[in-house]
């Protein structure tokens, strides 16, 4: 026999849902522009360590991120402030993903570095309490999770343009138990929130000279809302008749993204968020695993730099912390400095760590101590940037690489 009361229960529960979604959408529709940040009087830098390993990384990413802003710093263009609170301790505390105190001092700055946080899951010792990471995308409206993968001597040259706002996550701690048998949740697709992201990735495409997007969907069984998101695409790039583009659906993509005949084929991705989650991973272990890649978090008014990686507290358990890797984060200052206008740090930064990374190796990251500190690692990275003839040793790595790899 169904149960009634259960069914009006969950219904009413849907309608309240659905109502913040309808409000939500009235609220994209009047949202504003982009931050001209070539227009500030000063930037202002939020570091936020986050917990885990999270603290040791981002202190090593500060200091190369303040070794290559030094003379803004030093002018008083650019401004850094650490801000604490997003310890596991301190969101279990207060039972809220971000202190409110916390997210008051995120929103006085305009971009923000931010360490790897943990997201309490079933079972462990943790209430349940939402991940930071997504209530940090919801609060500050960072809708483009933007994460590039580069490989050269595969000539892979990816970027990932993941919706962060909507679809799976968008509604991921506010299921409906309808009763001891069913549960349900909910996937979120809006026509502003899709289109956004859609045009962020075809703009990205034009103006980087890629000129070639792949949007991923399973829009063939979730016909609604990757039904729309594929909809949507085919619109948006009437407006973009220069950038090629196709579809794909996600499982098949995943097992092209191993295709040594196709992989570097594709240049930018746009995709869902739950997808882009899954694949960017993938994407990011075809280069040298999680802990090499770098995560952007867009919005009109703020961003986020952030590693892709968890906060791995079993490092700090084991009294391992100052050996884990910071390479993600670093690469997370390159993509913060490219967003603010400093593409030229940025890119001599991205030289730098595919040297000490992937080619020269002169220090090594294990984890333990028998390799390299965060910190030893740090200096390294700095120190190759310096270095006058990079460029040069850069491309002479790559073509040795892709050399030996034919």
């Amino acid at each position: 026999m169904i149960d009634e009361k259960a069914v009006a229960a969950a219904q009413e529960r849907y309608g309240r849902l659905l109502r913040q979604q309808l409000e939500r959408v009235e609220s994209l529709k009047t949202e504003g522009d982009w931050t001209d940040f070539s227009k500030l009087d000063r930037l202002v830098i939020g570091v936020c360590g986050g917990d885990g390993i999270g603290p040791y990384i981002c202190a090593s990413a500060q200091r190369v991120m303040e070794f290559l802003l030094a003379d803004m710093i030093r002018s008083g263009k650019a401004e850094v402030r650490v801000i604490d609170g997003l310890t596991i301790e301190r969101r279990a505390e207060v039972m809220k993903a971000i202190p409110d105190d916390t997210l008051e001092e995120l929103k006085k700055c305009h971009v923000i570095l931010k360490g790897p946080t943990t997201t309490p899951k079933k079972g462990d010792r943790w209430p349940n309490i939402e991940s930071a990471n997504v209530a940090m995308r919801k609060q500050l409206d960072l809708f483009a999770n933007v994460r590039p993968v580069s490989v050269p001597e595969l000539g892979i040259s990816w970027t990932f343009f993941r919706e962060n706002t909507e679809g799976s996550y968008a509604l991921g701690s506010d299921g409906i138990n309808v009763s001891d048998d069913l549960a349900m949740d909910f996937c979120v697709a809006t026509t502003q929130g899709t289109e956004r992201i859609i045009r962020a990735g075809f703009e990205f495409a034009r103006k980087s000279g890629q000129n070639y997007v792949s949007l991923v969907t399973k829009a063939n069984i979730i016909k609604t809302t990757d039904g729309k998101f594929l909809s949507i695409a085919e619109k948006v790039a009437k407006e973009y008749p220069e950038v090629r583009w196709d579809d794909w659906f996600i499982d098949i993509m995943t097992a092209k993204l191993i295709d040594p005949a196709r992989r570097s084929d594709f240049r930018v991705f746009v995709l869902p968020n739950l997808y882009g989650d899954i694949i960017t991973d993938e994407a990011a272990q075809i280069q040298g695993g999680v802990g090499t890649a770098g995560s952007a978090n867009l919005g009109k008014r703020y961003a986020m730099f952030e590693a892709i990686h968890g906060s791995a507290p079993r490092m700090v358990d084991e009294g391992r912390a100052k050996y884990a890797d910071p390479c993600s984060m670093i690469k997370a200052v390159s993509l913060m400095l490219s967003h603010i206008g400093e593409a030229e740090k940025a890119r001599r930064l991205d030289m730098a760590l595919d040297v000490c990374v992937q080619f020269e190796k002169r220090l090594v990251m294990t984890g333990r101590p028998n390799g390299a500190t965060g910190d030893e690692f740090a200096g390294y990275v700095m120190e190759t940037v310096q270095r006058p003839d990079l460029e040069e040793a850069w491309k002479g790595y790559v073509e040795a690489a892709r050399a030996a790899s034919r």
